[in-house]
């Protein structure tokens, strides 16, 4: 081998660099300013420390803080570091376990020394500035890799149980490695890390909560601290965030269902909700908007059942994969007494009977699908469903409407040739920006490709994964204007899926809409169509869903308006409020023609002042108030004030009747009306 490796650089360039030299050699020998800079590397396409030598030639770009994904997820890394540094040099004795990286920050899992009480809130600001001073001392963080027996036998002897356990079962042909921080501090940590801690900025974090955890997530463990904390590369950052954090907390839409008596949520029915009329009302809205939808784009809407003989899961894969999260019930058989009064005790219709409550829709619509005989001439069949399904999701893990047991999706299932897959999807593309549209939502499309452990075969991921592709091209998307990204490892076990990530009104996304392009579950469940060669072939089945369920749609409506909705979602869109008592009757025929014109609408005839009411109403989201007095009573108008609106406006009635049909039409009633 040379003495020489060379080094291709992205600007097309190549150094030639002695053998030993790292990624920082190559910065130091650019620029000095350039290796000030530069936090790590991707050597091969892999990220890496500055200071790991190359192994041969290789390929090199350096990454700095203009790099953000990049930089963010190494910062992130790091400030878990130091948190645990810093809690062991406040409280020695105390067991380190995990600490990785966040969506918008870290946190670690620690065991408080024995003899005292787990962490809590009030550890956190001397846990602060312990980091400041680690992260201001500059301690150069370094890489090192230890043979399982001496990583073992360090943490035994610095009573580190949990990181022995953990050190004894990693796989025995990969590489033990652990991160210095200065000559005195170390963990277990595959990397890669900055050059110090000094590149982190000592006012760009904020320790944020602690919260209970199992060791390996397993309640059966000892319970640990795990302490959040939120990263960034500036203080800027920081306030930024902390800022929209305020401004969700305000948009919280639990919260808001309250406030405005949309629905409920009680442990009497842990993560399944109690919708209220109100909120009722905006489901109806919204299921009423989505089958126009599907039908204009030649969906046939069915029903299937809620429960469904194991056996059925366990010949599509479910069962398999996703058991623990399947509630299951035995299919009981009632039994006759002598009497015939049905007095005996049920029994289990067969040892191996169980029914479980579907989790996701698919494997009932490919039993419909199956009824008679297909022809090809019938492709595409597209069959929709209004899905209530049931998981089942740690009580922990619920979140309002966002994470629940039960919920319904906009569900469908497109069959169809393989010859077909490309159109269909391109159309689906087409639908769902149309549908986001009408919210007001910006979006990014990503493609999730094919996990470690799936089914089906590689020529069939192949084709999948390009079919996606191709037809998110014709739609014009694969582009950074809908921010086209490729996910690998992220599809399904049986599909690689499109994923649309919404950006709502505070800058957070949502991942909601998906296509998934799927050839193992027509195979599983034997699900075929006749060719135009007479034979059997199977179909392409392409699960889809728009709004994903529609607790969660509602819920990020919610949070995206912030109770706002637009006035053909909002449960009540006008309320009729009296200044005075006269005006009563008024009121009452203001409210009837405007019930009359097809709008939800309220009256207050209490006796209040009109500023209590106007308070009140704003409160609860209503988008508009219509004020009537002596005045108007006489001149057949209204003084109507809208939400967010400083100023009323007096108008007759007809022409406020006028304003609210218009507003309170749905969007692609208002579109087809004009076109």
């Amino acid at each position: 081998m040379s003495d020489m490796f060379k080094i291709s650089l992205p600007d097309g360039s190549v150094r030639e660099m002695p053998k030993g030299s790292t990624p920082a050699d190559v910065a130091m020998a650019i620029a000095p300013g350039l290796a000030k800079a530069a936090l790590a590397a991707k050597v091969d396409g892999e990220l890496v420390d500055l200071t790991r030598p190359f192994a041969g030639d290789a390929s090199l770009a350096l990454v700095t803080s203009r790099d953000e994904a990049e930089a963010l997820e190494l910062a992130r890394h790091d400030f878990a570091h130091v948190l645990a540094e810093a809690v062991q040099a406040l409280w020695p004795g105390t067991q380190i376990t995990f600490g990785p990286a966040t969506d918008d920050g870290f946190y670690y899992d620690v065991m408080a020394p024995a003899g005292r009480e787990p962490f809590s809130m009030d550890d956190l600001p001397a846990i602060e500035e312990k980091m400041r001073e680690l992260i201001r001392a500059d301690k150069p963080l370094r890489r090192e890799v230890w043979s399982r027996e001496d990583l073992i036998a360090r943490w035994r002897d610095k009573g580190e149980s949990f990181k022995a356990e953990w050190a004894a079962e990693l796989p025995g042909d990969e590489d033990l490695t652990v991160y210095w921080s200065g000559d005195d501090w170390l963990d277990m940590c595959r990397g890669p890390h900055l050059p110090s801690t000094g590149k982190l900025d000592p006012q760009a974090f904020k320790l944020m909560r602690v919260a209970g955890a199992y060791w390996r997530g397993d309640q059966a463990n000892a319970q640990l601290t795990r302490i959040y904390g939120t990263g960034w590369l500036s203080k800027k950052q920081l306030d930024a965030h902390l800022v929209r954090l305020e401004e969700a907390a305000k948009r919280d839409h639990r919260r808001l269902g309250r406030e405005m008596d949309l629905f409920h949520l009680q442990e009497e029915a842990h993560g399944s909700v109690f919708w209220h009329p109100k909120g009722y009302r905006i489901w109806r809205e919204l299921e009423a908007y989505m089958r126009r939808k599907m039908d204009g784009a030649g969906y046939s809407e069915i029903k299937t059942p809620q429960l469904m003989d194991v056996r059925q899961w366990e010949q599509s894969g479910h069962w398999g994969k996703y058991a623990e999260n399947m509630f299951a019930v035995p299919d009981i058989v009632p039994e006759v007494d002598e009497s015939g009064e049905g007095n005996a005790a049920p029994r289990v219709a067969d040892d191996s009977a169980w029914m479980a409550i579907k989790p996701m829709n698919c494997p009932a619509h490919v039993l419909v699908f199956k009824q008679g005989i297909t022809s090809y001439r019938d492709l595409p069949i597209r069959l929709g469903e209004m899905g209530c399904c049931h998981r089942n999701e740690p009580h922990g893990a619920l979140h309002g409407l966002m994470r629940v047991r039960q919920f319904t999706q906009d569900d469908a299932h497109i069959f169809c040739t393989e010859a077909q897959v490309v159109d269909e999807v391109r159309a689906f593309c087409k639908l769902a920006d149309t549908v986001y549209a009408d919210f007001g939502f910006s979006y990014h499309v990503k493609l999730a490709l094919r996990p470690e452990k799936r089914f089906g075969s590689e020529a069939d991921w192949d084709k999948a994964e390009q079919e996606l592709r191709d037809a998110v091209a014709e739609a014009g998307m694969a582009n950074e204007q809908y921010g086209w990204e490729e996910l690998p490892g992220e599809g399904a076990f049986y599909a690689p899926k499109l994923e649309w990530h919404l950006t709502d009104a505070i800058g957070r996304t949502w991942q909601v809409g998906t296509i998934q392009g799927d050839r193992v579950l027509p195979v599983r469940l034997d699900a075929s169509y006749v060719g135009e060669d007479g034979d059997r072939h199977r179909p392409v089945m392409l699960h889809r869903a728009i709004f994903g369920s529609y607790e969660r749609f509602i819920g990020i409506l919610i949070e995206h308006f912030a109770g706002r909705l637009p006035v053909w979602l909002a449960p009540v869109q006008a309320v009729v409020a009296t200044i005075v008592s006269d005006a009563d009757g008024y009121a009452q025929q203001v409210e009837a023609k405007l019930a009359a014109a097809g709008i939800r609408v309220e009256s207050d005839l209490r006796n209040q002042k009109i500023n209590y009411k106007v308070r009140e109403h704003s409160h609860a989201k209503v988008p508009h108030l219509l004020v009537v007095g002596k005045r108007e009573a006489e001149e057949g108008t209204v003084a109507v004030r809208t939400l967010g609106v400083e100023h009323q406006k007096v108008m007759s009635l007809d022409e406020a009747i006028a304003m609210l049909r218009e507003e309170a039409t749905p969007p692609d009633l208002r579109q087809s009306a004009a076109g």
